[in-house]
């Protein structure tokens, strides 16, 4: 294997060329990511199951790939996700995971076509951070929120360096526009050696 995909979707510059990356990653993401132990959607699944008893609420999942993540969700019970993604490719495999009631390809240069409270939980697990979204999105995602709506994402090792991520979380619970509800830090890409940060935000 090589971890050339790796190497460049972490210098990406700019959406078009980390579109054009996870397009042409699209075939082989699944089986790269997986040798390399990639638990992180297992992981957010395990506490937003333990987080949340009703496995019938609508969840969003921002950013969603290849599916994995709604993969690991619905193997958790849950039954009503929607997910979204800048790459059709990736949507397509997505597709074959049978997780997901609807699927829905958005550009990146325009905001995500979400109503304000549709979605009492957002996920947005391995989406922001290098050769990824950049954080302007989580405060997009936190908007649509209605309170008491729940967001539930990841910064990988190379997100929590930038000191941009925690300060925008910071930003939402030192103004009392969120409460931080849980960060749990642990493996991220074992195989690589990288970790990550989950988090629970709750909008107030």
């Amino acid at each position: 294997m090589t971890d050339s995909f790796f190497d460049k979707v972490y210098k990406a510059k700019g959406t078009q060329e980390t579109r054009e990356l996870y397009d042409d990653w699209s075939s082989s993401y699944d089986a790269q990511v997986a040798e390399n132990g990639y638990i992180t959607p297992n992981r957010s699944a395990r506490i937003l199951a333990d987080f949340l008893s009703d496995t019938s609420t609508p969840i969003l999942d921002f950013g969603c790939g290849t599916g994995l993540s709604g993969r690991a969700f619905a193997s958790e019970g849950f039954t009503a996700l929607d997910g979204m993604d800048i790459s059709p490719e990736m949507l397509e495999r997505a597709k074959d995971t049978g997780a997901y009631r609807t699927l829905t390809v958005i550009s990146p240069e325009a905001p995500p076509p979400i109503e304000t409270g549709t979605y009492p939980v957002i996920a947005a697990i391995g989406v922001i951070g290098a050769g990824a979204a950049p954080i302007e999105v989580f405060d997009t995602l936190m908007e649509k929120l209605a309170p008491g709506g729940l967001m539930i994402f990841s910064f990988n090792d190379h997100a929590l360096a930038d000191p941009a991520n925690p300060a925008a979380v910071a930003r939402w619970t030192d103004s009392g526009r969120a409460t931080q509800e849980l960060r749990d830090y642990g493996d991220h890409l074992p195989g690589l050696g990288m970790k990550s940060a989950i988090y629970i935000l709750k909008r107030t």
